[in-house]
């Protein structure tokens, strides 16, 4: 009786390690879709090209300047995209999956012009966790995206 207490013990020791510490891998195009961003005021579309992903502005909430024009990406510092429309405008570039997380890749900020380092990680299936930084990530802002049913 005693060796089959200490055989399910063990076994039971053994599941209980691999389900906290051998987390299957999550599926790299779980991020796939249309996010919210943190203000409430832009979707973004996640896309895949080749094995990169790649996000795009498909909504604004005020689409329009106050003379009833699109928005512009004004704040670009390339002078040949200050006046091209913000939506479509991709803002998420390059990132790779590796790890249960897409890094690698830089988010462009329409509203100051600047691109920084960017890593994305999905605390569940319609929460996204977005960091951009600037050198390493403890210099940096993170912000909530809200998956959009479609």
């Amino acid at each position: 009786m005693y060796k089959i207490l200490k055989s399910n013990l063990v076994s039971i020791c053994f599941l209980l390690v691999a389900t906290v510490f051998g987390k299957d891998k999550e599926n790299p195009d779980a991020i796939i879709g249309t996010w919210l961003n943190a203000s409430g005021k832009g979707h973004i579309q996640i896309y895949k090209q080749g094995n990169k992903f790649y996000g795009k502005l498909v909504w604004l909430k005020e689409p329009n300047d106050e003379k009833g024009n699109p928005r512009v990406d004004s704040k670009n510092p390339n002078a040949a995209l200050k006046t091209k429309p913000l939506i479509g405008a991709v803002i998420l570039r390059d990132f790779v999956f590796d790890d249960n997380e897409w890094n690698s890749g830089r988010i462009y900020d329409p509203q100051n012009g600047k691109e920084y380092k960017c890593f994305l990680r999905l605390k569940d299936d319609r929460t996204l966790s977005v960091r951009g930084y600037i050198g390493v990530s403890l210099l940096g802002r993170t912000e909530v995206w809200t998956r959009i049913n479609q």
